[in-house]
């Protein structure tokens, strides 16, 4: 007499489970649109509402974001690479049959790549930029600064594969994080400009003096001129 009972409880309890589930994942889509778009266009109240979060929750929805971006880029790529391989079939270079393996390798390695290496990077660029943000009076530890490049990347993971857009989102992302160094920090907007100013400037300022120095040492120059009679045939 207890089986069938046990058989309904069973079927009950399954159900109740994956209904909750359901709307767990439900009001995560939701919660994930709500702060794209406040982000996006309000990011001071956003960041003043996500004073609170764990980096536990700053990292899902930045891998939610970045895995967005991830599979677009990777799409493109595929597509781009068969269209090219196409091309060169069409001009009796024998591509198609390689383009047609190659594509979607090349999709999920650049899924990989373009997933993984954010992920390490913003950790990476989180502890660097800690470092001036801590100097110019940031109190509230290394985890609000990673947060703040966090829910900052918003911009350039949603629009970062549009040509030119890029670039705008590449900028709107820095202002987006600036804020949120400023907000998370509580720091004048001043000192969270300097502290990502000083960040950006320091690397860069080593990149051009190592690429300069690189240059000067090469034998010749690197785009040398027509050789023959100069001017006047002298």
């Amino acid at each position: 007499m207890d089986f069938p009972v046990t058989i309904c409880n069973r079927k009950f309890y399954k159900e109740r489970f994956t209904l909750v589930l359901l709307g767990a994942w439900t009001q995560m889509v939701l919660s994930i649109g709500e702060r794209i778009k406040g982000f996006l266009f309000s990011p001071s109240d956003t960041f003043d509402a996500s004073k609170e979060d764990t980096i536990g929750d700053a990292f899902k929805y930045f891998v939610v974001i970045l895995a967005i971006f991830a599979v677009i880029v990777s799409v493109l790529i595929a597509v781009l690479f068969s269209l090219f391989s196409g091309m060169l079939g069409m001009s009796g270079i024998p591509m198609m049959a390689l383009g047609a393996a190659m594509g979607p390798l090349l999709a999920v390695g650049a899924f990989i790549c373009v997933l993984v290496g954010g992920i390490i990077g913003v950790f990476i660029d989180g502890l660097w930029l800690h470092i001036w943000v801590y100097l110019v009076g940031g109190r509230n530890g290394v985890g609000q600064t990673i947060k703040a490049l966090m829910y900052g990347s918003t911009p350039s993971c949603l629009l970062g594969w549009l040509p030119v857009v890029n670039t705008i989102a590449l900028i709107w992302a820095l202002i987006v994080g600036t804020i949120g160094v400023r907000q998370l920090h509580e720091l004048s907007t001043g000192k969270a400009v300097l502290a990502v100013i000083i960040a950006i400037a320091i690397p860069l300022i080593i990149y051009v003096a190592i690429l300069s120095a690189f240059i000067a040492t090469m034998p010749g120059p690197m785009f040398p001129g027509p050789k023959g009679p100069r001017f006047g045939g002298f």
